[in-house]
């Protein structure tokens, strides 16, 4: 909570596991299997392009 992210929305729907997904949350994979969210470096107004 409170945290940006950077995530591509619109995409057309695709079932994940049991749920329909339009979201693809953008992170790296760590060594040790952990996900690291990938974020702005700076304040950024939510629902602007990515580039």
């Amino acid at each position: 909570m409170g945290k940006l992210i950077l995530a591509v929305t619109n995409l057309p729907p695709r079932q994940v596991a049991n749920f329909i997904s339009e979201v693809l949350v953008l992170g790296v994979v760590m060594d040790n299997g952990e996900v690291a969210l990938i974020h702005p470096d700076r304040d950024v107004l939510p629902g602007r392009r990515i580039l």
